[in-house]
């Protein structure tokens, strides 16, 4: 069995900065995530998307500010229970608790943390009867390296901000863009719509509207898609592609956290009030997207945020006996598990007789 002093649950941008939170107020962490690597969304969906709203970071690759925040806990020594989802949680006679895996890992803490984002994610697929068939050979539903579209010929399905985002972002990699939407109106933003209408001027991005995909061809891996348009005069056309990426949203469940007794509004858990964001259930923590309370943003500086507050809660909790007296990194330093300390050059003053 796994003990530490704090188990987080969801390994994303929240939970990793609730460790370094956590370990300035020297409790140990450990992590479970049904990825098989840490970071969450800005691993698995979109690593090479920049994100503008981290303070500090004018522009940060998501990819690299999780290689930032990995950095950033390394002297707290985390452990991680990778590509395993949280199962059940019992709570002990003492008020700690144990939470299993979906493969049979126990972890022991007194606080539970949960960080899992918006839970686990579903593609929404396409109603095409075959798109099975042609999965990981040609058709992929999230872009996790824009590389391998490198001189391709790419059809892109969808309306909304994903779609159009990547559209403009392959256009410089693959060698054809096609972006297929069954209106003409589009649901992201509007420097984004402008962007994908200039470069379809250019040549850049072949725009099919007022269309959709209805099928797919090939043997042992996608070679075409069929493009029904609305226009009965044009009918259906057939369009050779090496990759279908139908970017159509993801449907987040909370999945087996859900049974879990806690009080759940809108497919997120409600934390009793923003002094701790402690759930209904004491010793158990919801922070960043997956918690709601009023006045709720989820955005990850919201998520570090909550996850600061809440380990200060936490800590009382685990040690009711003591009394922490925060203080500034700038005074305190960083001190890590691992030995390492971290602390700002201090100017040495000659005293005058």
């Amino acid at each position: 069995m796994i003990k530490t002093d704090m188990l987080i649950i969801g390994a994303g941008p929240t939970g990793l900065f609730a460790v370094f939170e956590a370990g300035l107020l020297k409790m140990k962490c450990h992590l479970i995530d049904a990825l098989p690597q840490p970071g969450g969304q800005c691993s698995e969906i979109y690593p090479k998307k920049p994100i503008y709203d981290i303070p500090g970071f004018p522009e940060v690759l998501a990819g690299d500010l999780v290689d930032n925040l990995m950095e950033q806990i390394k002297p707290f020594e985390p452990g991680f229970t990778l590509g395993e989802r949280a199962e059940t949680i019992d709570k002990q006679e003492d008020g700690s608790f144990i939470v299993t895996t979906s493969k049979g890992t126990k972890h022991h803490a007194p606080v539970v943390v949960i960080a899992g984002g918006l839970g686990s994610f579903e593609p929404r697929k396409p109603p095409i009867p075959c798109i099975k068939d042609f999965e990981d050979k040609g058709v992929a539903y999230i872009i996790r390296d824009p590389e391998v579209y490198r001189d391709r010929k790419v059809v892109i399905a969808g309306g909304g901000d994903s779609a159009l985002d990547w559209s403009i972002f392959l256009s410089n990699i693959a060698s054809e863009v096609s972006l297929v939407h069954r209106r003409k109106d589009f649901r992201g933003a509007l420097d984004s719509v402008e962007k994908v209408e200039e470069l379809s001027k250019i040549g850049k991005i072949n725009l099919i509207t007022d269309a959709e995909v209805v099928d797919l061809q090939g043997k042992d891996e996608l070679d075409a898609v069929v493009i029904r348009h609305k226009d009965e005069a044009r009918g259906e056309e057939i369009k050779e592609v090496d990759d279908f990426i139908p970017l159509f949203g993801l449907s987040p469940k909370l999945g087996p956290i859900g049974d879990w007794g806690l009080e759940i509004e809108k497919n997120a858990i409600k934390v009793d009030n923003t002094y701790d964001y402690q759930t209904n259930i004491p010793g158990v923590y919801a922070i960043g997207d997956v918690n709601t309370y009023k006045g709720k943003l989820k955005l990850i500086l919201c998520g570090f945020h909550e996850a600061a507050i809440m380990c200060q809660s936490a800590y009382q909790l685990i040690n009711p006996d003591k009394k922490y007296v925060m203080k500034y990194t700038t005074v305190s330093g960083v001190s890590g598990f691992d030995g390492s300390k971290k602390e700002a050059k201090r100017e040495v003053v000659k005293s005058i007789n």
